[in-house]
């Protein structure tokens, strides 16, 4: 047997095993992927202490960034939620935009804010909003979840300056403008089917509120004689951290020198306050003082509160950092380098095999950044054999970024971010941010591959 059909072997197997655990024996998800990624491991061939390296190294790789950004996050939407903010938020976009248009507001979100940052950032800072939405008008979460969710997504993957995009451009050294072009004609259709659409259908099917850990009730406001904040308050403490965070990516596509005296002391300071730790650390002191001290709430009621927000995050951070694992023991195995290796000896066209290479990789390992980036590697030196113009490279960096996106699934964090921050189980997941992932991936293929032959 091949090197390559037996690591096949082991990550379907693996991956069969993770589901069995979680969706037929009901083992906790956290131990499930842990034992689930020593098995694969072992029957991987890898030895032992390079496997408990792969444990330590993708638990503390995803946790550096995702304990962090969710334990901010936590404390930031708590403040929102029991200070009454995110029900102001929640009241004036159903007056503006009406119940049933709520959706297409929250995509217009997502498909903005995930510009300049992360997917999982933007993610934690507005799902405060998505539960007031939820508990006011009594919908499943998924319909105003899933509209945020693919805003965000759609743009994580389809328009720099994020990381995916923007590796994947210089590596097969399409022009970032013409990305960005495409980026936005093929990502706002997917968007929209991909969420105010889908997230319609999908609502009725699946009735979820606001996971208990989120919603205690002795929580839900300081006081009964608070003073209502305002509307352009609240507007102003959520997107500081976004300001933050812009100012310091439009900072480093203007500067690119180093820069001598005074400026880059100042640089230096907006880089640092831009960096979403900062942003959140600082965002999350405002809200403390703007949404809790000048409430008149004493400091007791505030650590209280923000000692109790942490405990559902140690859920979401544990399960999520151990996806994390399992995305690294089938990366140290070389499953995904070895499979797109062999798909790339095919005759497809450029644009169909890059697509497949991603979705592969995705597939197999779980992060759309890796994805996109191993395909990106394979697909550059096959690019040389044909006569393809910078249009056409830009599509091929969509469709590699379509392909990194395809369902979502148990060897991906933000699989167990989502679930738990909307109370699914996995069965649940699977059916909601598994398959809007997976309508981004279809869709955005589509458009680029139309458009190929159109340019």
């Amino acid at each position: 047997m091949s090197k390559e059909l037996l690591l096949f072997l082991v990550t379907i197997g693996g991956i069969a095993f993770l589901l069995l655990l979680v969706l037929k024996f009901k083992i906790q998800a956290f131990i499930s992927l842990l034992l689930t990624s020593m098995l694969v491991g072992l029957f991987a061939g890898m030895p032992v202490d390079n496997i408990m390296e792969s444990i330590e190294k993708g638990m503390g790789g995803t946790l550096g960034v995702v304990a962090t950004l969710v334990g901010l996050g936590a404390i930031f939407g708590k403040m929102l939620e029991v200070s009454g903010g995110a029900d102001v938020i929640a009241a004036s976009l159903l007056n503006i935009f009406g119940k049933e248009r709520a959706s297409w507001a929250l995509v217009l979100t997502g498909f903005i804010i995930a510009i300049p940052v992360f997917l999982d950032v933007g993610f934690i800072i507005l799902v405060p909003v998505i539960y007031s939405l939820t508990k006011s008008t009594k919908r499943s979460i998924l319909f105003f979840g899933i509209p945020l969710l693919a805003g965000l997504a759609v743009t994580h993957s389809f328009i720099p300056p994020t990381p995916g995009p923007i590796a994947v451009a210089e590596i097969i050294d399409a022009p970032l403008g013409m990305v960005i072009i495409f980026g936005a004609i093929i990502g706002i259709p997917t968007a929209i089917i991909a969420g105010p659409v889908f997230g319609s259908y999908i609502s009725k099917k699946i009735y979820a509120d606001v996971p208990k850990y989120f919603q205690e009730d002795e929580n839900k406001q300081f006081s009964s004689g608070q003073q209502k904040i305002k509307f352009s308050t609240i507007l102003l403490i959520i997107a500081l951290p976004l300001f933050l965070i812009i100012a310091r990516t439009i900072l480093d596509a203007l500067i690119t020198g180093e820069v001598a005296g005074i400026l880059s002391v100042l640089i230096d300071f907006v880089r640092f306050i831009g960096h979403p730790f900062a942003a959140l650390t600082i965002s999350t002191l405002v809200a403390l003082y703007v949404l809790g001290i000048k409430q008149k709430v004493t400091k007791e009621k505030l650590a209280d509160l923000t000692t109790k927000s942490l405990a559902p995050a140690g859920i979401v951070i544990l399960v999520t950092g151990a996806g994390g694992v399992f995305k690294q023991v089938l990366i140290d195995s070389g499953v995904g380098a070895l499979l797109a290796g062999s798909f790339s000896k095919t005759a497809l066209p450029p644009i169909v095999l890059a697509y497949f290479i991603a979705l592969i990789v995705r597939v197999t390992q779980g992060s759309a950044t890796v994805a996109m980036i191993t395909a990106a590697g394979l697909i550059s030196p096959i690019l040389d054999q044909f006569a393809i113009d910078d249009v056409n490279k830009a599509l091929i960096v969509l469709a590699i970024a379509s392909g990194a996106t395809f369902f979502s699934h148990v060897n991906d964090s933000g699989f167990w971010l989502v679930g738990k921050y909307f109370g699914l189980n996995e069965k649940d997941t699977i059916r909601s941010w598994s398959i809007m992932e997976t309508i981004i991936s279809v869709c955005g293929f589509v458009l680029a591959f139309v458009l190929s032959f159109i340019f």
